[in-house]
This record gives C-alpha cells, sequence and structure tokens, in this order.
C-alpha cells in the first residue's frame, strides 16, 4: 500500500534533504509567534507586537519569490550560503536592538531587513524531488509513474509542513515561556543555522543552475496565466489560514480553554497531515488543475460548520475534518504550478505559490482583530468562510485557463 512512499525513502539522497529541510523550514512557524512574544514582553502592546508582525509578514511576500528566481539562475547553496547569513545578522540586530529598548522605529527597520532574506525552503525541497524523480523535466519519456511519484513526493513534503506548524509553534511558545521572551526567536535561528547548511551541502541532489540566457530569456513566471490562476487563489486561502488560527484562540478564550487553543489547531493540522499521507498514495487519473478545484470548493464547504459550533468538542471535530482537503489542496496548486513553467523557472513558480499567503494572512489577522472585539469569535468564524468563498471567486477571471488545463491528460498534469 505504501509502496511509493517506500520507493521514495530508497532514493539515494532524498531523505538527507528532505529532513534537512525540515529543519531548515521551522522557523516559519515560529518566527511570528516568537517576535510577538518578545515585542509584548518588552513593550506590553499587542498593538506594535501586531503591526511588526504583519510588516514581515507583506516583506516576505515580496521577497521569496525574487529569492526563487535568483536561485534558479545561480543555484540553490550559492543562494543559501550568501542570503541566510543575512537573514541571521537581521535577526539578531533585531534582538539587540528589542532587548536594549532602541527606538520602536529601528525595530521596523531590522525586522524589514531580516525578513528581506527569507527564503522559500519548502520550495526548494519541491524542486530537488523534482530533478531527482524527472532530471529532464521537458522529456516525453515521462510515464504515469513517474508523476505519481512526484505527487508522492509533494504529498510527503506537505506532510512535513503540517508538522513543522505543529511542532514550532509549541517549541517557540515553550522557550518564550520557560527560558525568556527572547529564546522563541534564538530557537528559530538554531533550526535555521543547522538546517540550511546540512541541506546545501546535498550537492548530488541539487538542481543545475540555469544562468540568464541572451537569447530566448524567460520573463516573470507571474505573467503566466496559469500561475496568476493559482497565486490569486491562494492569497485567499492563505487569509483563510490566518483567520481560522486567531478566531479559534479567541474562541477558547471566550469559553475559559485558551489553554486548549493549541491542542485544536494542532488537531487541525493532524487532519491535513493524514489527507497528506492518503493524497500519495492515490493514482489520480484526473489532471492538477481539476484537483486544485475540486479541493478549493470542498475547503470552502467544510469551512462551513466553523459558524455553527458552540462547544470545544464539536470545534476540535469541525477542525480535524477540515484539514482533510487543505494537503491536497497546497500540493496540487504546487503541481499546477510546476508544469507551467519551463525547467529553468520551476523554484520560481513554486515560490509563488505561498508567496501571498503571508501578505493574506496579515490581512486577515487585521480584520479578525477588529470582528472579534466588536462581534465576538462565533461571528468572527464568518471570516474564515468569506476568504473561502473570494478564493473560489478568484478563479473565475481565469475561466478559461482552468478549462484549458482540466483537459489536459494525467500523463501531463
Amino acid at each position: 500500500m505504501f509502496t511509493a512512499y517506500t520507493t521514495l525513502f530508497r532514493i539515494p539522497g532524498a531523505m538527507k534533504f528532505s529532513i534537512a529541510g525540515i529543519f531548515g523550514r521551522m522557523p516559519v512557524s515560529m518566527d511570528s509567534l516568537a517576535l510577538i512574544f518578545i515585542v509584548v514582553a518588552v513593550s506590553d502592546s499587542y498593538a506594535l507586537a501586531g503591526a511588526l508582525s504583519a510588516t514581515a509578514s507583506v516583506v516576505v511576500s515580496i521577497a521569496m519569490p525574487c529569492w526563487a528566481r535568483i536561485s534558479d539562475r545561480i543555484g540553490q547553496r550559492a543562494l543559501l550560503m550568501r542570503i541566510v547569513p543575512l537573514k541571521l545578522f537581521g535577526l539578531t540586530l533585531f534582538l539587540i536592538l528589542v532587548l536594549n529598548h532602541a527606538p520602536q522605529w529601528t525595530w521596523f527597520i531590522s525586522i524589514i531587513f531580516a525578513e528581506a532574506s527569507s527564503v522559500n525552503l519548502g520550495g526548494l525541497v519541491r524542486r530537488r524531488w523534482l530533478h531527482i524523480l524527472n532530471p529532464d523535466k521537458n522529456t516525453t519519456a515521462e510515464d504515469e509513474s513517474d508523476r505519481h511519484l512526484v505527487n508522492t513526493a509533494y504529498s510527503l513534503e506537505a506532510l512535513n509542513d503540517e508538522f513543522v506548524f505543529i511542532a514550532g509553534p509549541i517549541i517557540a511558545t515553550a522557550c518564550a515561556t520557560s527560558i525568556a521572551p527572547a529564546a522563541g526567536l534564538i530557537a528559530g535561528m538554531l533550526f535555521l543555522i543547522v538546517g540550511v547548511p546540512v541541506f546545501a551541502m546535498q550537492s548530488s541532489t541539487e538542481p543545475p543552475a540555469s544562468p540568464k540566457r541572451t537569447i530566448d530569456p524567460h520573463p516573470p513566471v507571474i505573467k503566466r496565466k496559469t500561475l496568476q490562476a493559482i497565486v490569486l487563489p491562494t492569497l485567499f486561502i492563505g487569509g483563510f489560514f490566518g483567520a481560522v488560527a486567531i478566531v479559534t484562540v479567541s474562541f477558547t478564550d471566550e469559553l475559559g480553554h485558551k489553554s486548549q487553543s493549541g491542542l485544536l489547531l494542532a488537531l487541525w493540522a493532524s487532519g491535513s497531515a493524514i489527507a497528506a499521507v492518503l493524497n500519495g498514495l492515490i493514482k489520480w487519473k484526473i489532471s492538477h488543475a481539476a484537483r486544485f478545484l475540486f479541493f478549493l470548493f470542498s475547503l470552502t464547504l467544510l469551512s462551513i460548520p466553523l459558524l455553527f459550533v458552540h462547544s470545544i468538542f464539536w470545534l476540535a471535530i469541525a477542525l480535524f475534518v477540515n484539514g482533510f482537503s487543505i494537503a491536497p489542496l497546497i500540493v496540487n496548486a504546487y503541481g499546477v504550478a510546476e508544469t507551467a513553467v519551463p525547467a529553468a523557472q520551476i523554484t520560481e513558480a513554486l515560490s509563488w505559490v505561498v508567496a501571498g499567503m503571508p501578505l493574506g494572512g496579515a490581512i486577515s489577522s487585521a480584520l479578525a482583530g477588529w470582528v472579534i472585539d466588536n462581534y465576538g469569535a462565533q461571528t468572527a468564524y464568518w471570516l474564515p468562510v468569506g476568504f473561502m468563498s473570494a478564493a473560489l471567486v478568484a478563479t473565475l477571471p481565469y475561466f478559461t485557463t482552468y478549462k484549458r488545463l482540466i483537459g489536459y491528460s494525467s500523463q501531463h498534469d
């Protein structure tokens, strides 16, 4: 039953870069929460912490596609060895400024510098999988078995993402509350220091660089309608994720069980993790685009029960079931993006899939805070439903594009 996964595990070097990738992207799930802990501890201002977190999210959304494009040009190792030290320097500077009560405008400058050095390591990991499973993406010799393994690899990385988003906040919270407010951010930096160099050293699995050509140069991938058809909806999906997280914390607080919010969000991620494993086992006969639309619609439907929960128990059930559509949705978003561009631009395309999510999350967090303060957490669950509905609407301008993509055979999805 798990033959596809065992096949992946037997590929030389595959588990080394995949596991290193888990460590390297732990800060993705830790930094925002860790930033809030330290800023609130020093300034006693959630508004300031939220503003810094939102600023960081916007910068990340802009930076990731840019660095991914450069990664395609100079190679993953060359990029990481240059850019990660800059991020570490920026975060260290931020800590020094905050802990020494420097002017608050300097906090913004330092966090902008740090997050401008953010790389989508998850996209780099997926690019490596594609490289070792199908070194020549443009080959005409690929068959259904090749595509099934790519789907399984993307599903494995979706599972790893869920682990990161379950473990990361727990570690950041434990460090910040048990050691010192700054310890959560420092822990994330340590994961970066360990994971990224180990990942970068795996030269045998690194995709080759594709220097910029003067003949037939590749324009930015975001100009392609196929990619736009994925990027716009995922911006609103990021808003959905951010809204569910903050509203769930508020909902449990209103019921006097705020300590259970972490468990509820972990159950949500667990549902997605289970779906990721199952998705990797299925030999799909329909295109990535068709699957993306199916799971986008199903996630919207599965968000509606959140409007009717009145207890922790039923919220846990609703979140767990809701999670079953998340991983397959993201897996197939990556699948559409990967097949939309030439091999020399895959990393850039993969980065665009999640680039808008932090921006959507920042917008939804701000909206959720306002709705919660004025109408309560129960009413605020309309926000996740609204963001998912907006994600569905965002596909309508690309009706023709989706129609063409769905028409592709599974062999070329």
